[in-house]
């Protein structure tokens, strides 16, 4: 089978992006996770399956299936945008790597065509999974939430062993930029001390220079009600300006990455 026929399924498809990811980038959103964070903006991503979600009172159904054909030929609609910022494609989710053989052969078609490659990932996956994607990938966007996998298991559902060992991995292969992005959630992880520890592990990468503390926001919290689901961080609010601003010192004070606040 050309590669070009390979299936996967996608939940939305954003353009005209200035995040994850270097330029003007178009972002294509996968079905699929085997976390569940607490505090996840995109619920609809999780389950694999098509669903149906309330969106202002209307039935949507969220997921459809289709080809690297149709989605490189979608995305190089704005090949002029990438060519003059230096922007891609990223792939995000849910997790991508859930997805491998579609993630990795619509990398493949996007690297042929001349545009740069990202993905948003936690890395939760058999890393070869993860390794099969890497030589189609120029930077490599990956969470990390916590150092203590006990209480990452108890925010997300999985210890975080797997995604640790995948990131030095990554790291070690060299050919990919390896980004780490702490999302910062407050009641998880949102401590100098939690901060700092993430900040000491990705200045043990090698070749890894940034870090991004991504502030939490309670943006997907309609889709929740949506899907008739509760949302679990009822209550909780996003850091200010000022703790985010502290936690960035406090990066800097262990180490030597370049720190910025979103990503």
């Amino acid at each position: 089978m050309d590669y070009l026929d390979t299936k996967g399924r996608i939940f939305d498809v954003q353009k005209y992006s200035v995040h994850d990811g270097p330029g003007i980038r178009t972002i294509v959103f996968l079905k699929g996770c085997v976390l569940r964070c607490r505090w996840c903006c995109n619920p609809e991503s999780q389950e694999y399956r098509i669903q149906n979600m309330k969106v202002l009172g209307e039935d949507k159904v969220i997921g459809r299936d289709v080809t690297v054909r149709e989605m490189i030929e979608e995305v190089e609609k704005d090949r002029a945008y990438y060519y003059r910022s230096g922007g891609g494609i990223t792939l995000s989710g849910g997790e991508c790597m859930c997805q491998a053989d579609f993630s990795r052969d619509l990398l493949r078609a996007a690297k042929e065509r001349g545009i740069n490659t990202a993905v948003e990932s936690m890395a939760c996956a058999p890393w070869e999974k993860i390794e099969q994607v890497l030589p189609y990938l120029d930077v490599y966007l990956m969470d990390i939430k916590h150092m203590n996998q006990e209480k990452h298991k108890e925010f997300t559902g999985r210890a975080n062993g797997l995604m640790l060992e995948n990131a030095r991995k990554v790291a070690l292969y060299g050919k990919t930029k390896l980004v780490i992005r702490v999302p910062v959630i407050p009641t998880f992880n949102d401590s100098v001390e939690e901060i700092q520890a993430i900040a000491r592990f990705a200045d043990s990468l090698p070749g890894v220079n940034k870090i991004h503390l991504l502030p939490y926001h309670r943006l997907g919290q309609d889709k929740y009600e949506g899907l008739g689901r509760p949302y679990l961080m009822e209550g909780i609010l996003p850091p200010t300006a000022e703790h985010m601003q502290m936690l960035k010192g406090a990066v800097h004070a262990v180490c030597g990455l370049d720190c910025q606040i979103g990503g």
